[in-house]
């Protein structure tokens, strides 16, 4: 009897990427005729089946939701979680949390492994990876086989199914308007690269303030950061270089590392640089100075987002459709030290 065998061992078995394997099993010309036979006699062999994730449809309730976040220590995905559970056991539910890293990879074997039998439908955010690839095959097929699925935050267009997300463009827009308001004329950005969702919208409402207020916009100021363990060599060049007043950060991160940095090369904050961040969480509350922030409440997204997937779950047969809907969490500007 031939054992079983998971996308996973096959990419393993033949030396390929899991992302090739899922690919060629669905025959994307993508993929070299070669390669996509190999890995297709490879998985006949084995009676592997791509869509395994119909064994948790709707006749076996598992009363569990899965979680895909890109990472927990982040603040905000933490209090999302905690707005999902507070719904989730309210109405009977439990939750399986599952971590991406930021892995395209990952995501994909976490989507296969708690589609197969373990919960009943996901609340998810997209990796990083994931976003870049532009690949959401695993996310379809799910759908496909029935499962309700619902995005927060880092979202696509390109995935029919209901979002929760907050108005990125709109906030960041707000948040700068805050900035010149207080007379600061010469404004960096320290954002993520383009392909994160959030980061792509909030650097849109950055330009547009600006443009809005007459303020020359100058690609110089806006910094890319990749990868953050070298986030701080990027921002002290950036202080270092460009005489700016202050700076529009995308998250808590790069906030609190572009005031440490300040502090090293003598500027002070907010009198030399005013500095505002998205997320409002721990770091913000108690960083010295304190940071003004854009506040997301990751709690109403998780308890919306809950709901939403609940719904879906325990509408009856004749009752589900395919309007898929899209709710906007409200967000407030905090005023702290960092800028007054």
């Amino acid at each position: 009897m031939k054992r079983k065998i998971t996308l996973k061992q096959i990419a393993k078995e033949l030396d390929v990427s899991i992302s090739t394997v899922s690919k060629s099993l669905r025959n994307s010309l993508e993929i070299g005729e070669e390669t996509r036979l190999k890995v297709q006699a490879f998985a006949k062999f084995y009676h592997y089946k791509p869509n395994n994730i119909a064994l948790s449809l709707k006749n076996r309730k598992t009363k569990t939701i899965g979680i895909i976040i890109p990472e927990i220590v982040h603040h905000f995905f933490s209090t999302v979680i905690n707005g999902i559970e507070q719904v989730a056991n309210e109405n009977g539910y439990s939750v399986i949390i599952c971590l991406s890293d930021d892995s395209f990879d990952k995501e994909v074997l976490n989507m296969e492994m708690l589609a197969n039998g373990s919960i009943d439908g996901f609340i998810m955010s997209l990796s990083k990876e994931t976003q870049f690839r532009g690949d959401f095959h695993h996310i379809t097929e799910v759908i496909n086989q029935g499962m309700p699925v619902v995005m927060f935050d880092r979202v696509t267009n390109e995935i029919l199914c209901d979002k929760v997300i907050i108005d990125d463009k709109s906030a960041a827009y707000e948040a700068v308007q805050s900035l010149i308001d207080k007379g600061r004329k010469k404004i960096a950005l320290v954002t993520t690269v383009d392909y994160v969702s959030v980061g792509k919208l909030r650097t849109d409402g950055y330009i547009k303030a600006l443009l809005d207020n007459d303020i020359p916009f100058n690609e110089n100021l806006i910094i890319k950061i990749e990868d953050v363990d070298t986030c701080e060599i990027t921002i002290g060049k950036l202080l270092e270089d460009k005489a700016i007043d202050a700076v529009f950060a995308v998250n808590e991160l790069f906030a609190v590392t572009i005031i440490k940095t300040a502090n090293k090369i003598g500027l002070n904050v907010p009198k030399d640089l005013a500095v505002i961040a998205f997320t409002d969480g721990i770091i913000s509350k108690y960083s010295t100075p304190t940071i003004t922030t854009v506040s997301q409440s990751g709690i109403k997204m998780g308890n919306k987002a809950a709901k939403m997937l609940i719904e879906r779950l325990e509408s009856k047969e004749d009752e589900e459709d395919e309007n898929y809907k899209t709710e906007v969490i409200e967000t407030h500007l905090i005023e702290r030290e960092s800028t007054n």
